[in-house]
């Protein structure tokens, strides 16, 4: 694979030759398989599995349906990452989801996911994370306290925010360790709560009467097991991140199979675990009444150790908050190189080889969205405009398979795979609409419309301001930033 090289010692990277020639700056290629397994694990396991098994368990009203709903999204998970690895092999751009629509159905499409994507997706998660985070690092400081002031919970989402962007800005590499590093702390902390589940039932202390009525009031409304499934989905999200960064993954068509072949069932199985350790150790109700549900199992069994439970889910979510940040600025960068964000969002640092104004546009947005959000306001929310991307990504495999005869697949999945997750993203878009309506699906309903006059004032018309390529050169000096180009 061609990478940047420096010579002579010299700052400023090597220029590279493109296949037609020409020299230009590239995105390094420097994430190995194992780099990609723990940014697909890294991105799943963040605030979800330690603030979402109570949602799961609410909406399906038992705890036998709620063990099943995290195995089935562990499923479901799998499947779709890997229709998208078949993708990723047909379409090896950065972008994921952006990139596979735009080569499939076209501009207006892609501009419409990229428009919800950038603008209000990837920031929304990283803002709800952030604060996620923000309340684990500072429950120690709170003893007692059922909720939080929320000013220096702004205050840490923002230092976390901007702490990031310069990790990210710096260097890829240092954000893939952090990446990593975090990884592996996420991974440990939650075999502590499985072999913590283990060491209460061994000692006889466990609640085990949970299984006689595993299946007691378990819904059979589709508008509540749809949300419920939005609540386990959550902490499952992110198993498509690794797509939106193919041009920097080492032999992209094979580490995308095997990286999501590790990585997902391994989440799955600590996942399931996981809550059967906090059926052992908790009531049902017990559960239901808990803001954080890790810190008051950590209480019951950790005893003077139960410190190390906020500080494993700081953790966690800072990974989380880094992984995403890193797909959201390529997604967003990839967009720009095609034209449906500003040409300045394009472009890579000269010398750190980062997508630095991609980086900062995020950024940027996430902080906005800091002040006004919440942690519950965005995931119903975010899982619902996530499904309509995914379905629409599914289809995209879908049609190609039918209009399109020999592909070159690298790697093939079976068809009736993304027929049946198509499905599987009907049902989850349309269920909670019909069944139990949320203003949060209302406004996405909207916002998808209003891309409609964006795309075609801006895009279609090229009603531009005159002064946006002043504006663009006198941005591209302050930053030190220049174009790139890509394989063929």
């Amino acid at each position: 694979m061609e990478r940047s090289e420096e010579r002579g010692g010299s700052d400023k990277p090597a220029k590279q030759e493109h296949r037609s020639g020409e020299p230009g700056l590239r995105l390094k290629r420097e994430i190995g398989l194992w780099s990609a397994v723990s940014i697909t694990a890294g991105s799943m396991i963040g605030s979800g599995i330690f603030m979402s098994p109570q949602g799961v368990l609410v909406y399906m009203g038992s705890a036998g349906a709620s063990l099943i709903v995290w195995a089935i999204c562990g499923l479901l998970a799998l499947l779709g990452s890997l229709c998208y690895a078949e993708m990723g092999s047909l379409v090896p751009e950065s972008g994921g989801d952006y990139a596979y629509i735009l080569r499939t159905f076209g501009s207006l499409p892609a501009f419409l996911v990229i428009y919800m994507f950038v603008l209000v997706g990837r920031p929304a998660a990283i803002t709800a994370v952030s604060l996620s985070f923000a309340e684990y690092v500072l429950a120690p400081f709170y003893p007692g306290c059922s909720s939080l002031p929320q000013t220096p919970v702004k205050i840490v989402a923002f230092s976390c925010i901007l702490l990031l962007l310069l990790i990210n800005f710096w260097s890829s590499r240092m954000s893939t360790v952090v990446m990593n590093v975090c990884t592996a702390a996420k991974v440990f902390s939650l075999i502590v709560i499985v072999v913590g589940g283990v060491v209460v039932l061994a000692q006889g202390y466990s609640r085990t009467d949970f299984l006689l009525s595993a299946f007691h009031n378990t819904t059979n409304q589709a508008g509540r097991i749809g949300m419920a499934f939005y609540q386990g989905l959550w902490s499952f999200d992110g198993w498509a991140n690794i797509n939106t960064m193919a041009e920097e993954l080492k032999n992209p068509k094979q580490n995308l199979v095997w990286a999501v072949m590790i990585a997902i069932p391994l989440v799955t199985i600590l996942y399931v675990l996981v809550n059967i350790s906090y059926l052992l150790v908790m009531s049902p109700s017990e559960i239901l009444s808990s803001d954080a549900i890790a810190v008051t199992w950590g209480n019951q069994v950790l005893g003077s150790w139960a410190w190390l439970v906020p500080v494993a889910v700081a953790l966690s979510t800072f990974g989380t908050v880094n992984a995403v940040f890193f797909s959201g600025s390529r997604v967003c960068y990839a967009a720009a190189r095609e034209g449906h964000m500003p040409q300045i969002m394009s472009m890579i640092h000269v010398n750190r080889l980062t997508p630095a104004p991609a980086l900062i546009f995020t950024t940027a947005v996430a902080l906005v969205l800091v002040f006004p959000g919440s942690f519950s306001l965005f995931v119903n929310f975010l899982s619902f405009m996530s499904w309509l991307i995914f379905g629409t990504t599914f289809s995209c495999l879908l049609y190609l398979r039918i209009k399109t005869k020999n592909l070159p697949h690298a790697y093939k999945v079976p068809t009736f795979i993304p027929a049946f997750m198509v499905l599987v993203s009907l049902c989850l878009v349309l269920a909670p609409i019909i069944d139990q309506p949320q203003m949060e699906f209302l406004y996405v309903f909207l916002f998808v419309l209003s891309g409609f006059p964006v795309y075609f004032l801006l895009f279609h018309f090229r009603c531009q301001p005159k002064c946006i390529q002043t504006v663009t050169m006198q941005l591209q000096l302050l930053l030190e930033v220049a174009p790139t180009t890509k394989d063929n």
